[in-house]
């Protein structure tokens, strides 16, 4: 669909039609690239979208777009690029933390590879132990009087106790919440207000107080000092809120680096060497990467399939469990294709390989599931919208509250007032609202690749859940996609051998799917085939020859017209077939009919739950197909849907589609052909089946690894869960902000005599992180 611009089209440019990520597709008018989804935009208006925003999803071109700010990465630069997993528009050439939101940054592309632990985890879990070795002794000397050891403090004197807590304090807060202080310092900097805005703020305003309080208590008004006239420090406050912070980003990379490790395992699942039968019958072991296409190699029984080929001799059965999750071995022959990385069964078969490398399967599964981990869903941008008021918000709520209780609160008025503002900044801490969608598409997208469903982005799985319409084609989709003889039925006077030995030697020089399939069924009956001579093809209606000097013609109604014959009650008979879905075809022999034979395409095994299963989720299903319209409506009665549209050209799909979202409709398409890619680029979500080509898998949002319907079953199931766990994510983290921020801030206080702590509030917002990462974390276990 690369469409090559007309002279014409040149003197129009404002006619051309651009994609922002693949420059090289143009075409004249709108629409949508064949390749990643993106609606086109006029070719003048291109260098305004280097940083297109779809559908809530960022797409860049490669080149540092207009404005650099986020996108460091200089033009043809083809090293190592990092870029945030919440913020795509921020790349950099070096890892470092997100000039928005703060987060770590992650490679760009490419599959994780086991180059040893992620750095930032190891930094971050080595801060955290030494945050806790040295946070616990602040604990005890803190608490210790609340919980009936008062004499803890005694035991050096409060002033040199004041002084310890400095000491381990400090470099809990500097060192151990170093990266947390930057990250808010950049924040501030930039202006772009994040979670670490809040935690910089809080964690600063409490270390420099006690600091002070430390080194110049007599500075200090009365309203900062208690009953004995001590000023109050909060060193445990600081460090227990730095350690919590710590503690969370380490379970937060933890998970992320499980998603690698998935993706890793993904990878591992290939062969490490191949068999290869060299030109003079010896066979070699060598390792993977030496393969090339085309090379012969030998698969003995239990070993695994180096590469992507097919099947040149032997026979064997295959376990494809791991790219497809059907756990039935398939039975595999000559010219049957085989995937790399599955196991083979008990026979020993010889292959061809066909894709090697980056080509195979399982690397381009692999690509897809560690891109789409990196892919936002258009529901995240309502978190960073809220995020982006609320952080300012609860600033200005802080200030409100040291304000009020300074003003009205109890004495040391001033020390509550401390507390009060910097248990609002913690507690209110937006962290789990950042996590809430990229765990959640993270973990989906893994949990889907083990089920044979493939997401190419979030933004095809959150657009997946809301599809009331499935657009599906008969052949290869909803059949087989392999017709097969099911019927020969002679006239009075010839028998059935005899009419499918006329039928079949006739249709042994044509290529027609149905031809292969009367030949084939002759083969399987042991039915001996002669030459034909003079052999003719009547377009649109069937075939003539000579066999064994008798003139023969196989075809439809309209060749037994034009021969000038009467088909009588064969008529009847031939249109009873064809409401079974069989397509007929009558045999002529020296000006009579012989016979007829039938060819059906059979429907898969899976097909008629699957459609029930669809109906139960919602889908209106709607069958496309280029077939005759009896055909297509007797299958589609059998089968039990809803709307059949026959004798439809594959430029129709695209058409119909867009007829149907002109209704209101949101409409999903599933193809496996190189005609299929316009329709399945214009539909809200495309549906390749993995047994199909590749321009149909780049145009898809969702790949199934196995062409079969119940994998868009899975696809639904999935969607539906992945998107009630992001707005259950979303719902823990906003409620829980929502209702802590005001009693952080002491509205409980006058009624219960209830004010959180600093520690107890940096405890209640890891604890808000965790659930959204364990909840996430549930849906490995989803059951699709």
């Amino acid at each position: 669909m690369n469409d090559q611009v007309s002279h014409a089209a040149h003197e129009t440019e404002s006619n051309i039609y651009v994609c922002p990520m693949h420059p090289e597709v143009r075409q004249n008018g709108p629409g949508d690239c064949p390749k990643c989804g993106m609606h086109l935009v006029p070719e003048a208006e291109l260098d305004n979208h280097a940083g297109h925003d779809h559908h809530g999803h960022d797409h860049h071109a490669g080149a540092a777009p207009a404005d650099g700010r986020y996108d460091t990465v200089p033009e043809g630069y083809d090293g190592a690029v990092y870029t945030c997993p919440m913020h795509p528009q921020v790349r950099q050439v070096e890892h470092g933390s997100c000039p928005i939101c703060g987060m770590g940054l992650e490679l760009e592309s490419g599959v994780p590879m086991d180059d040893g632990p992620n750095p930032e985890l190891v930094d971050f879990t080595r801060r955290f132990w030494v945050g806790t070795v040295l946070t616990i002794p602040l604990l005890i000397l803190t608490m210790g009087p609340y919980l009936g050891f008062p004499g803890v403090r005694e035991i050096f004197g409060e002033r040199a106790t004041l002084w310890i807590e400095l000491v381990f304090g400090t470099p809990v807060v500097l060192w151990c919440g170093w990266p947390f202080l930057v990250r808010g310092w950049n924040s501030f900097r930039t202006m772009n207000l994040n979670m670490f805005s809040l935690i910089g703020m809080g964690v600063i305003a409490a270390w420099l107080f006690s600091v002070v309080a430390v080194l110049a208590p007599g500075i200090f008004p009365d309203g900062f000092r208690d009953a004995e006239g001590h000023v109050g420090v909060y060193f445990e406050a600081a460090a227990v809120i730095v350690t919590l912070v710590l503690l969370g980003q380490v379970m937060e990379l933890r998970a992320r680096e499980g998603t690698g490790k998935a993706i890793r395992a993904l990878l591992d699942m290939a062969a490490k060497t191949a068999r290869v039968i060299r030109d003079d019958g010896s066979e070699e072991e060598i390792p993977l990467e030496d393969v090339q296409v085309g090379d012969r190699l030998r698969v003995r029984p239990g070993d695994k399939v180096p590469v992507d080929g097919v099947v040149l001799d032997g026979r064997s059965s295959v376990d494809e469990s791991m790219i497809s999750g059907e756990p039935v071995p398939v039975e595999k022959t000559e010219g049957d294709p085989l995937t790399g990385a599955t196991i083979n069964g008990t026979g020993s078969l010889v292959m061809e390989a066909t894709r090697v490398g980056s080509d195979t399967m399982l690397a381009q599964i692999v690509e897809m599931v560690s891109n789409a981990q990196r892919s936002r869903a258009p529901i995240q941008k309502y978190a960073d919208k809220v995020a982006g008021y609320f952080v300012p918000a609860v600033i200005g709520i802080a200030v409100l509250s040291f304000i009020a209780w300074a003003v009205w609160g109890p004495s040391p008025a001033l020390s509550y007032a401390l507390i009060s503002a910097v248990a609002v900044l913690i507690i209110a801490c937006p962290c789990a609202l950042g996590l809430a969608t990229p765990m959640s598409i993270m973990t989906a997208t893994g949990r889907g690749a083990q089920a044979g469903v493939l997401i190419k982005n979030a933004e095809a799985l959150e657009r997946f859940e809301k599809v009331d319409t499935l657009i599906v084609d008969k052949t290869g989709t909803l059949t087989m996609g392999k017709p097969q003889l099911v019927a020969v039925l002679p006239q009075p006077g010839h028998d059935e051998a005899e009419v499918l030995r006329l039928a079949a030697s006739l249709e042994r020089g044509s290529e027609h799917p149905l031809a292969e399939a009367i030949v084939r069924g002759a083969e399987e009956r042991d039915v001996k085939m002669a030459d034909a001579d003079d052999f003719e093809a009547v377009t649109g209606k069937g075939v003539k020859g000579v066999v064994g000097g008798k003139v023969v013609a196989l075809g439809n109604l309209a060749m037994i017209r034009d021969l000038g014959l009467e088909a009588g009650d064969l008529t009847a008979k031939a249109n009873a077939r064809r409401d079974e879905g069989e397509t007929v075809m009558f045999v002529v022999l020296d000006g009579e009919i012989a016979g007829l034979v039938a060819v059906a395409d059979p429907v898969k095994e899976t097909t008629p739950a699957a459609i029930k299963d669809l109906h139960a989720l919602g889908f209106r299903v709607i069958m496309a197909t280029g077939d005759n319209e009896r055909t297509a409506k007797a299958i589609g009665a059998r089968l039990g849907i809803d709307e059949i549209r026959a004798d439809v050209l594959p430029e129709d799909k695209a058409r119909i589609i867009k007829e149907l979202q002109q209704q209101g409709r949101k409409v999903a398409m599933a193809g496996d052909g190189v005609n299929d890619a316009p329709a399945l680029a214009q539909a809200d979500v495309g549906i390749a089946m993995g047994t199909g080509a590749d321009v149909a898998i780049e145009s898809a949002g969702i790949t199934l690894v196995k062409g079969n319907l119940d994998g868009i079953v899975r696809a639904r199931r999935l969607a539906r869960a992945t998107m009630r766990n992001i707005r259950q994510n979303l719902f823990f983290a906003l409620i829980y902000n929502a209702s802590g921020v005001p009693v952080a801030a002491g509205v409980l206080f006058p009624f219960f005599g209830i004010l959180i702590s600093p520690m107890f509030a940096a405890f209640a917002m890891s604890a808000s992180s965790i659930s959204v990462v364990l909840n996430s974390l549930r849906l490995r276990g989803a059951k699709i």
